[in-house]
């Protein structure tokens, strides 16, 4: 971790001249790590709930960024079909501290990073639920996270380094998830777990191998539409924090162009463990994102009875609000694909597994591909965008 945090160092002093303050995020860093681990080995003698609490039956969002996960992850846990982590718990994982720090949230939120986040582009706050991905970063920091963000802009190009095809870290980060899920279930109340994991696509089959009883909803959309909407919330992020278009071009076509592969590499490594049987097909359901937005009451039957659900009149209620809502979205984003080196076409090649396994390429629309030897009960699309109850807005609609 220490190779990590100097290299990043290094990037963030060379690319973006912020030699200074990465030292005040270091410092609180590790005072956090040391924090987190105290207030972790106190736990279970506070907390005695928290022996008994088994990761039973987990819901686990899986799916590249912008392709509705956000908006699908905080409907299942408005729902209260199941507890998802908000972003405060993830950076403070103990029960302990969480108790002494609950009085402090209004003081933490105003110093919290997601600041640097758009609204349009992905609504967001230390209370709202979010991407357990994030929990990885905060604890080893490690993970696509770190590459997306810092490490793509290197000199030597980082990939293999976060590769789990050439560094499997599967063990100590699900080891880690298991954890911070039982306590998020003592502090919630909650049974069942829902997570969203955008990362864990390429190690899905060491995942199913710890979590056998896991249940997995894969969203997919039009490579064309999710890669550069990812790619605009990645940079608008950088752009806030650090002037990401002030950058040499020459340095930022390199980052874009890594990052891009980077995105299509999770696609394609989802694809092939598909493919090559690696991955229980029964415990997988894929969701295209186009169905998410338009049959959204028909898809939720589908996904409910995956789940093992049995929905209520208050659910089925919501369902059909939420459907409608859907059905008179329209978004208003666009992107200019030449701002990030790239055009439709590019994309389509690159990505040509992906319409060919999930997608309709000739029309774009999803068809009905199932992964489990069932009935063809598969699909989802996924974006976000505020409702007026204000779970999101998606770019082009989708996070």
């Amino acid at each position: 971790m220490l190779q990590r945090i100097w290299q990043a160092y290094q990037v963030t002093g060379r690319v973006f001249r912020a030699w200074l303050s990465p030292l005040l995020t270091l410092f609180l860093f590790l005072n956090l790590r040391m924090s987190v681990a105290v207030g972790m080995l106190v736990d279970p003698f506070l907390f005695s709930r928290l022996r008994q609490t088994r990761i039973e039956r987990p819901i686990v969002i899986v799916g590249n960024p912008r392709t509705g996960t956000t908006f699908l992850h905080r409907f299942l846990v408005e729902q209260r079909l199941g507890a998802g982590m908000e972003l405060w718990r993830m950076l403070y994982p103990s029960l302990s501290l969480q108790t002494l720090l609950r009085p402090l949230m209004p003081l933490l939120e105003r110093l919290s990073p997601t600041r640097h986040h758009a609204a349009a582009a992905h609504h967001t706050s230390l209370t709202a639920v979010e991407t357990d991905d994030a929990a990885l970063l905060f604890r080893y920091f490690d993970g696509f996270f770190l590459y997306g963000f810092l490490m793509a802009w290197a000199d030597q190009d980082r990939y293999a380094d976060f590769d789990p095809a050439h560094r499997d870290t599967s063990a100590r980060d699900f080891a880690w998830l298991r954890a911070i899920w039982r306590r998020n279930l003592v502090a919630t109340g909650g049974s069942r777990v829902i997570a969203k994991l955008f990362s864990i696509g390429p190690r899905l089959p060491q995942f199913l191998a710890r979590f056998p009883d896991a249940r997995i909803l894969y969203l997919v959309r039009d490579p064309v539409a999710a890669i550069p909407s990812a790619m605009s919330l990645v940079t608008g992020v950088l752009d806030s924090r650090f002037g990401f278009w002030n950058r040499p071009p020459a340095l930022r076509h390199r980052y874009l162009d890594r990052l891009y592969r980077a995105f299509v590499e999770l696609l394609q490594r989802f694809h092939d463990a598909c493919q090559s049987g690696a991955i229980d097909r029964s415990r997988v359901l894929i969701v295209p994102y186009e169905r998410l937005m338009s049959d959204f009451e028909a898809l939720m039957a589908e996904i409910l009875a995956f789940l093992d659900v049995q929905p209520t009149p208050a659910l089925l209620a919501a369902i059909a609000r939420e459907a409608d809502t859907q059905r008179r979205y329209k978004s208003e984003h666009h992107y200019d694909l030449a701002r990030f080196g790239l055009d439709a076409e590019q994309i389509r090649r690159d990505c040509a597994f992906v319409y060919a396994s999930f997608l309709n390429s000739r029309s774009t629309v999803i068809q009905t591909v199932s992964l489990r030897p069932m009935e063809a009960k598969d699909r989802v699309h996924d974006d976000a965008r505020l409702h007026p109850r204000g779970v999101l807005e998606a770019e082009h609609g989708g996070h």
